[in-house]
This record gives C-alpha cells, sequence and structure tokens, in this order.
C-alpha cells in the first residue's frame, strides 16, 4: 500500500475546480430570469417535475459526510453498517411522502413548513421552527465546506483554507441570481455525473484489489458480530439511532420541505419513490469501499476514518479515477450547499421577512433583496466556521435533538385540532431539556432516574413507529403501532437502553415532546379550522389588492 495519498499539481486541481463549477454556472445562467419572481426564487413556483424532483431530492439526500459515513459504517460494523446507513437514510425519503401530501393540502401556495406553522398557531412556534433551520443549515453548510476544505489540502498542494473559499465562493456563483431554481437545475446534472462517477469507482476498486473472490476469502478476518447481518451491535450504536435521527431531519430541515412544496403536486409520489431507491443505491454502494477496506486489513491512514475512502482511490485506481473521485465528492458537497443557501434565503424571505415584518404585505423586489443578501452572509459564515475547530459532532448532535422535539408537535398540529400554541411550545422546551440533561449526562443515568429515562425512550419509540404507520395506514394502525413499539423497547430495553446515551437521549426528545404536546392540548377546549391556513398562506407574487386597484384605475 502507498504510505501517503496521491496528490494532484495545484494548477490540475484548479482546472478541475475551475471546470466544475464554471459549468455550473454556465448551466443555471440557462435559467430565466424575472426581477420581481419570489416564489421562483424560493420554490420555483411549485412547477419542479418528476424527474428534476427526484433528482434534487437524492442529491440533496447525499452530501459529502455521507460518503465517509457510510464508509466508516462499513468499516466499522462490517456487512451490516453500509444497509443501517444507507436502508434508513433512504427510508426516510419515502416516509416524508405522506405528511408531505397534507403539508400541501393545508398550505398549497407555502414556501416553508414554517409558513404553515405560523398560519397555524402564530410567531413563536414559527420562530422555533425557522430558528431550528437556520440553525441545522449553517451547520449543513459549514460541514460541506470543511469536507471540501479537507478534500483539497489532502488531493493537492493547496491548503485546507483555501479549498473553503473555492468551494463556497464556486456553490455561491450560481445559487445567487435564481435560488432554488438553479439549486434544482444544477442537482440534476450533479447527480448524473455522481451516479455515473460512483457506477465506475466502486468496481473499480473492488477489481482492483483482485476482485470479489478476494474480498469473500478475507471475510473470515471479521469479527462474528461484523460478519453478521442482523448484528445488534451495529443496529443499537449505528442503525437505530441514525434511523430516529433521520426522521427528525426529515421533517424539520427546510432543504427537505423546500422541495416537498417545489414539486408539483401530481408528482410528489414517483418523485419520493424514485428518490428513495436511488438514494439507497449510491449510498450503499459506497460504503461497501469500507467493508472491503476492512476485509483486506487496510487501516485509516493517521487513524483517521475520513481518510478511508480517499486512501482506497488513492492506493488502487490511477490518477484519472481518482479525478473522477474528486469531482463526485465536489459534486455531491456543492448539490447539498447549494440547498443549504436556498433554504436560508427562504426561511429568511417567508418567514422572518414575510410573517414576522412585512406581516403578508411583502414586497417581491425587497424579499429577493434579503435572500441575495442572507447568501452571501451565509456563506461567508459557513467558510469563518469552516476555518475553525468547532466541535461539529456536538453542534449536530444539539440541532438533531431540536429536530427530534418539533417531530411531533409539527405532525400534530397538522391533523389534530387541538394542538394549541402552548402545547407546541412548551413540549420542544421540555424536550430539549431533558434531551440535554441525558445525552450529556448532566444526571447520573442510574436507579428510579434512569428506569424513567428509559420509559420515556420507550414512548419515544412507539411514537416513532407510531407516526410511521399513522401516515401510510391511519390513526388505527399507528395507534397500534404506537402500543406495540412501546410494550417492545420498554421490555427489552429497561436496564439496557441506559448504555446507549445517543439513542436513549433521542427517543427521550421524542416521548417527552409528545407526552407535554398532547396533555396541553387536552387540557384546552381550542378548536381549530384547517381551512384557514390555506386563507393564510398565499402566493408572494399575488399581487395585493392595492396593486389590483392601480391596474385597474390604469386600464381605465
Amino acid at each position: 500500500m502507498n504510505s501517503e495519498l496521491f496528490q494532484f499539481s495545484t494548477t490540475t486541481v484548479l482546472l478541475l475546480m475551475l471546470a466544475f463549477y464554471g459549468g455550473t454556472f454556465l448551466l443555471s445562467r440557462r435559467i430565466k430570469q424575472d426581477a420581481n419572481d419570489a416564489d421562483g426564487f424560493m420554490i420555483s413556483n411549485h412547477r419542479i417535475g418528476y424527474g428534476m424532483g427526484a433528482a434534487s431530492m437524492t442529491a440533496t439526500w447525499i452530501w459529502a459526510a455521507s460518503f465517509y459515513a457510510a464508509a466508516t459504517s462499513g468499516y466499522t460494523y462490517g456487512v451490516s453498517g453500509p444497509l443501517h446507513y444507507g436502508f434508513w437514510g433512504a427510508l426516510m425519503i419515502l416516509f416524508i411522502y405522506p405528511f408531505g401530501r397534507r403539508f400541501r393540502e393545508l398550505a398549497p401556495n407555502a414556501a416553508t413548513l414554517g409558513e404553515v406553522i405560523h398560519a397555524r398557531h402564530g410567531a413563536s412556534s414559527q420562530l422555533i421552527l425557522a430558528f431550528s433551520n437556520l440553525l441545522g443549515s449553517v451547520i449543513s453548510l459549514m460541514v460541506n465546506l470543511t469536507a471540501a476544505g479537507a478534500l483539497v489540502s489532502v488531493l493537492s498542494p493547496l491548503s485546507f483554507q483555501a479549498g473553503i473559499v473555492i468551494a463556497g465562493l464556486g456553490v455561491l456563483s450560481y445559487t445567487f441570481y435564481s435560488g432554488f431554481r438553479a439549486s434544482v437545475f444544477t442537482d440534476f446534472g450533479q447527480l448524473i455525473a455522481m451516479m455515473a462517477i460512483a457506477v465506475v469507482i466502486i468496481p473499480a476498486v473492488l477489481f482492483a484489489m483482485g476482485g470479489p473472490s478476494v474480498v469473500v476469502g478475507n471475510l473470515s478476518n471479521l469479527t462474528s458480530e461484523q460478519a453478521n447481518l442482523f448484528s445488534k451491535e451495529a443496529f443499537l450504536h449505528q442503525g437505530a439511532p441514525y434511523f430516529v435521527a433521520v426522521l427528525a431531519y426529515a421533517i424539520g430541515n427546510q432543504t427537505i420541505s423546500q422541495r416537498l412544496f417545489a414539486v408539483n403536486e401530481a408528482h410528489i409520489k414517483p418523485t419520493f419513490i424514485t428518490a428513495t431507491i436511488s438514494y439507497g443505491a449510491i449510498v450503499i454502494g459506497l460504503g461497501m469501499i469500507g467493508l472491503m477496506a476492512l476485509a483486506v486489513g487496510i487501516q485509516p491512514l493517521d487513524g483517521n476514518m475520513n481518510n478511508l475512502i480517499p486512501q482506497m482511490v488513492s492506493t488502487y485506481l490511477p490518477p484519472f479515477f481518482i479525478g473522477l473521485f474528486f469531482i463526485l465528492v465536489i459534486g455531491s458537497l456543492s448539490s447539498t450547499a447549494d440547498s443549504d443557501l436556498s433554504a436560508l434565503s427562504a426561511i429568511m424571505m417567508a418567514d422572518v421577512y414575510g410573517k414576522n415584518i412585512a406581516r403578508n404585505k411583502a414586497d417581491p423586489k425587497k424579499m429577493l433583496i434579503i435572500g441575495r443578501t442572507t447568501m452571501i452572509v451565509a456563506t461567508v459564515l459557513g467558510m469563518i466556521l469552516a476555518s475553525m475547530s468547532f466541535d461539529i459532532l456536538v453542534m449536530l448532535v444539539f440541532v438533531g435533538a431540536l429536530w427530534g422535539a418539533i417531530v411531533f408537535p409539527v405532525i400534530a398540529s397538522c391533523f389534530w385540532d387541538r394542538v394549541t400554541n402552548a402545547a407546541f411550545t412548551w413540549a420542544v422546551a421540555a424536550a430539549l431539556l431533558v434531551f440535554c440533561v441525558v445525552r450529556f449526562e448532566l444526571l447520573p443515568m442510574t436507579g428510579v432516574l434512569a428506569a424513567g429515562i428509559e420509559l420515556l425512550a420507550a414512548i419515544g419509540a412507539g411514537v416513532v413507529a407510531g407516526l410511521m404507520a399513522f401516515g401510510f395506514f391511519g390513526k388505527r394502525v399507528g395507534l397500534i403501532a404506537f402500543l406495540i413499539g412501546t410494550a417492545v423497547i420498554g421490555w427489552i430495553g429497561l436496564g439496557q437502553l441506559r448504555e446507549y446515551t445517543v439513542l436513549l437521549s433521542s427517543l427521550t426528545a421524542y416521548g417527552v415532546s409528545t407526552l407535554v404536546c398532547m396533555a396541553i392540548s387536552l387540557a384546552s377546549k381550542e378548536r381549530f379550522d384547517f381551512d384557514t391556513i390555506q386563507q393564510r398562506v398565499s402566493d408572494y407574487n399575488k399581487p395585493s389588492d392595492d396593486e389590483k386597484l392601480e391596474g385597474t384605475l390604469t386600464a381605465h
């Protein structure tokens, strides 16, 4: 094996990045512009077709961390690792679909999920959702720029900071003018490139190692847990926490809901089914590279798991394939980074300005200025944060908890007329507080306290199962799934869940938010008329009454 990773010259890397971002920029310039089209900038006027929608959903869901995390999962947990990472992530795309239909039904003209919550509850609940999305998208942008910096520094003489700046300016260049439309339009090309390169690189690495027979012959090097397709350790440490976290991501993240509101309503179902299959195939395949490395006994360079895929590609493939791999990673991180910029701009345009400053009398020109300014500020902020040594895991865990805490209140608010603003707000606050106590072990998880937390986590597991069953099969099946899930996890998890802190804390957030939301809602006699949501969420390009009157007078 090579003791060092292959490196391109500075000129070669600059040409590769110039070709990628220059080509993407020229592609985005083909989009027709309308100086006052705020809805087009945020959600493409709800007109995204099936092919573009499925490609954009897949490309956005696959980010740079997916490559490294999938490979790390295969290397750490063996045969079942890539399946846990890819399968659950893919399944979560599918589970957005039934709730997405409800969101679109309630507010067909919405640009963000926050607008639906504002119409349902008011400013405080909406701002909780908006804040979680702002924080999450900035962190996601930071992680993707960090991946770009690491890739450039590993495969070229350029510095880590240089990679960050080039990627940040490159993504901003093609997203700035057309916003979400540019993100979706370029996602299609980026996904085609990612799929083509993945189809080439994965078999190329396999056969360069000696073919399937060599890998299969070395599976005896795996431990019994790593060789077990149904490994308990892999499920409890990797599969279950990821399953729970991605459900929260699916409901709480604006990059996903933005595509939900943008896709033509008639194409929502096939869009999500196609994205589910394509995401799973690509990510599971990339995870297999980690399994290959484990089987033949490769040690990650410098002990860093993030070097695993570049190391495998550099070790076994010629420079041409390494160049393809470089474009593959740059494409994956860019497709998510541009989605983060689009999401951040939509939140500031619709949730902050449109609903809370302009109070539904927004000026489309001002909205576009706010959206583009947000993109510039977010890119600079992302570059600065990516250049610093923050504990990204702690920040991601915090944002994941916030999203987990809002899942039940958000879904219940869209189906149950008794959920109040107070129920939404206090449910999220209580869940986040308990999560922090459990996740960061602020109190010792022993005795009665640990047992109580495990019971709350069992309820959380039941909530996850119940919500998924409810989305596809209705209220009765959802209730049965909740009861079964709670009983099973309560029975087998009591005394054991405390050993799996990440899973325990995530499930507890679901359980606490559900109990508090239901308790406060049932104590209230308020009832909400869901028909009013559609009246309160309008198209921002729709002329106001004053503009209609002015137009009528001008015509006469």
